[in-house]
């Protein structure tokens, strides 16, 4: 059943400058929303959006207090904020990560309702699945916290911190979307997968990292989310995951896009394990992020050939349908080029 709100419902998005942030912020104003976008800079939430027509609140998840009197009036949140590329820098993020994927939700939750905010919509990931090597997963197929990283740890529970809500709460309204890895226009971080754009670009791939992944266009998972509110059933998880391939069959895709030759030799994991070690010692020895952690190489190896996964409930309930994959990557590569991170 389609929502019923007033004239010009608003909408409060976290993580708002971030890739899939800001491509809901676009995509909730074209709908008709009004929308307060959280950023913890003013600066690149004004660079993101400008020309919009968006209130732009300042704040960090770390401190939900100093911002809460802005939840007042929201009809639905859309929380994307999440702590998750610096978890893949070296060292150990535990805590960070519990702080702000785990206690930030919390804390939102609480001020949100507090506010009268009784709809939530949560970007969780695909991290909170698991199924065997080559099996096609589904929104059921939950992962064991055993089988977990700490990043994948803190969205699990991040997770379940909204379904306890749930429980607490029985007029309160939230249900899940669980991206893949997106790509897109709007990548001002850059994500990881921006980076992977950038270092193609500038040749800094010495070859053809290992391990598998499913992707999607940020502004799929971000109309995943505008229907989940619309058409999605309390307490539900929805697949946005996109397609399943591995770098060798995406590096071609992107050079093509880019107009540069593809690395083709491959990468034995092996020797991304020595080169990942090395890192952390250098990160330890210096305090420098690295360029290649261990969590990083940890992940590739757990989750190659699990990153098939089922879009038939997204499809069926929501309607969602993904967008051509070179459509995701020319846009991509057209929006680093107008903002010149790529020559044009």
């Amino acid at each position: 059943m389609q929502n019923q709100y007033p004239v010009l419902p608003t909408a409060f998005v976290t993580g708002a400058t971030g890739l899939l942030g800001n491509n809901l912020v676009r995509a909730l104003l074209a709908e008709g929303f009004r929308v307060k976008a959280l950023a913890r800079s003013p600066q690149k939430a004004m660079q993101q959006f400008t020309g919009l027509e968006v209130e732009i609140v300042t704040g960090d998840m770390l401190d939900v207090p100093a911002f809460a009197a802005a939840l007042k009036g929201v009809d639905v949140v859309f929380h994307t904020a999440a702590y998750f590329r610096d978890s893949y820098k070296g060292g150990s993020h535990r805590e960070a990560l519990r702080q702000a994927n785990e206690e930030g939700t919390r804390a939102l939750l609480q001020h949100a309702w507090q506010a009268g905010v009784r709809r939530w919509v949560h970007a969780s990931s695909i991290a909170v699945l698991r199924g065997a090597p080559g099996q096609t997963v589904n929104e059921t197929m939950l992962r064991d916290e055993v089988d977990a990283d700490d990043y994948y740890r803190s969205k699990i529970r991040s997770d379940r911190i909204v379904l306890d809500f749930l429980a607490q709460h029985p007029d309160f309204w939230a249900s899940f979307v669980l991206p893949g890895w997106m790509h897109g226009p709007g990548d001002l971080g850059p994500t990881q997968a921006g980076q992977t754009v950038l270092d193609l670009a500038h040749g800094r791939l010495p070859g053809v990292p290992p391990g598998s992944f499913s992707i999607v266009d940020a502004r799929d998972v971000a109309q995943a989310m505008i229907l989940a509110n619309r058409h999605g059933r309390r307490g539900e998880r929805y697949l946005a995951a996109g397609q399943h391939m591995d770098m060798g069959e995406l590096l071609p895709l992107l050079a093509e896009q880019l107009g540069v030759k593809a690395p083709v030799r491959r990468i034995p994991l092996p020797v991304l394990w020595l080169l990942a070690a090395a890192n952390e010692l250098f990160a330890r020895i210096t305090g420098r992020p690295v360029l290649l952690s261990w969590a990083l190489v940890s992940t590739m190896a757990s989750e190659n050939d699990r990153s098939r996964f089922d879009p038939a409930k997204s499809a069926q309930e929501l309607g969602l349908v993904f967008r051509p994959l070179e459509e995701t990557l020319r846009d991509e590569v057209a929006w680093f080029r107008h903002h010149g991170r790529l020559p044009a």
